[in-house]
């Protein structure tokens, strides 16, 4: 019986979710049956956007260490009164303001990303709990036919065997009846592939009180 992605949201509520694309468990159930074209999407939309998170991150800072250099810039160029030095704390200062527009821009950004990522990483876990619920339940049906197989087999088995004994007892005083009357020497004729050896069980020796019993039944 196959479940619903709602079921499985229920399921998961509120619950924290790590990314499974950094978790080598994840990686390690699709080894041998394989993805969907699903999942394989929603891995890269999530590998994207990690990675433009982590891009993010590193320009702000770089952006942040230029706009330090500005600033020393135009405090090392305060004391100078020409028209280069104004000019240059001029373009510093514009640099500057375009700098703390991009920072902002990326800060909001990183904001949004964290929340985007959840979205896909839980969408992604849904896919994923749907895939291991349908192998699971194809195992399962496989499992519980080779079970069965297994049993009726079995069942099989002891009889072929007891078949198998019975035929061999029976050979076994056939040969020896023959052997007892004709000899060695005629039996040769009878080009047995294998002479028997399997005996019927002797019959116990009846003890002194089964004797009794009897008598007195």
């Amino acid at each position: 019986m196959a479940i619903s992605d709602e079921k499985f949201r229920e399921a998961l509520g509120d619950k924290r979710i790590p990314v499974l694309i950094l978790d080598n468990k994840w990686h390690k159930l699709f080894k041998r049956s394989g993805t969907t074209p699903e999942i394989e999407k929603l891995e890269k939309e999530l590998t994207d956007l990690l990675k433009r998170q982590g891009k993010l991150n590193s320009e702000i800072k770089d952006i942040k260490k230029v706009k330090g250099e500005l600033m020393n810039n135009i405090v090392s160029s305060m004391d100078e009164k020409d028209k280069e030095a104004e000019k240059k704390v001029s373009d510093s200062k514009r640099l500057i303001n375009e700098a703390n527009e991009k920072i902002d821009s990326y800060e909001d950004e990183l904001l949004e990303l964290p929340r985007e990522i959840d979205r896909v990483n839980r969408e992604l876990m849904i896919r994923t709990m749907a895939l291991c619920y349908e192998t699971l339940s194809e195992n399962t049906d496989e499992i519980e036919k080779i079970a069965d197989w297994i049993h009726n087999i079995r069942i099989e088995l002891k009889m072929n065997i007891i078949r198998k004994q019975e035929r061999e007892f029976r050979n076994a005083d056939l040969y020896s009846y023959m052997h007892d009357i004709f000899g060695p020497d005629v039996m040769e004729i009878f080009d047995m592939r294998y002479e028997p050896t399997l005996k019927k069980p002797e019959p116990k020796e009846e003890t002194k009180d089964n004797q009794t019993e009897k008598k007195e039944q």
